[in-house]
């Protein structure tokens, strides 16, 4: 068993919200120097600057996830990572014919760039993408699996935007069996206020900026090295099922 450091919620320049030094090359590279091994690029209600980070981790070594921060039709921030690019673009694709579209104020809430792999601008995301969308928390689940992703309530520490925040709680009955943190340090907490397992939350960064990587900290154990990112992959998320 190998340790692999982890940080799962990154935003780039795409997220509106998100710093336009957060380009996919440039989070590759701070990825690197911060020592993590998987790095999961996960842009408000959008996958569209994933395969550009990807071929920006393969020049660092990092091993990219596809994923985005979905928000549901409650407002509620979920975190949605797939094991294929192609699924996660396909999931995209979903996304778009179900969210509220309302024209972005880059003035206002700043821009959204699409970018490729070298950095280079190749589009613009017309449309606000920190709305919300129609897929309700109750179908979230279900609905990232059927494109053969995994999905789970993003910085339920924080009083905005999630689910503890906007539902007062964890649902007992919840599909759910993961969780993420944005403190670490809370894990007692959260464990003994919801009931969840400790061993049940993931800590990740929700980085909008190059200055708030975490250095490596939290790490999963999978049964694989690290030469080949598509068995990393496979390995992480029979991990993330399994449970």
């Amino acid at each position: 068993m190998n340790r692999f450091y982890y940080d799962l919620h990154i935003h780039s320049c795409l997220s509106p919200c998100g710093d336009e030094d957060n380009t996919p090359n440039n989070i590759a590279g701070m990825a690197s120097l911060s020592e993590l091994d998987i790095v999961a690029l996960t842009d408000h209600n959008s996958a569209k600057n994933c395969p550009a980070f990807f071929a920006a981790a393969e020049k660092y070594g990092i091993i990219p996830i596809a994923g985005m921060e979905l928000t549901t039709s409650e407002d509620i921030h979920v975190v949605c990572l797939f094991e294929n690019l192609e699924d996660a673009l396909e999931f995209d694709k979903y996304v778009e014919n179900n969210r509220l579209r309302i024209k972005n104020k880059p003035e206002f809430f700043g821009e959204q760039l699409i970018l490729d792999g070298e950095d280079n601008v190749i589009g613009k995301e017309e449309n606000l993408l920190t709305n919300a969308t129609f897929i309700s928390i109750d179908d979230v689940f279900s609905r990232v699996k059927e494109f053969g992703g995994f999905a789970y309530p993003a910085h339920i520490d924080r009083d905005s935007y999630s689910i503890t925040a906007v539902l007062g709680t964890v649902p007992p009955d919840t599909e759910f069996n993961y969780f993420e943190l944005h403190d670490g340090e809370r894990r007692g907490e959260f464990s003994e206020r919801y009931g969840i397992e400790k061993d049940k939350f993931i800590i990740s960064s929700d980085a909008h900026y190059l200055s708030q990587f975490k250095d490596k900290e939290n790490f999963f154990l999978l049964d694989c090295d690290k030469d080949s990112a598509d068995l990393v992959r496979k390995k992480l998320f029979e991990l993330l099922r399994r449970h």
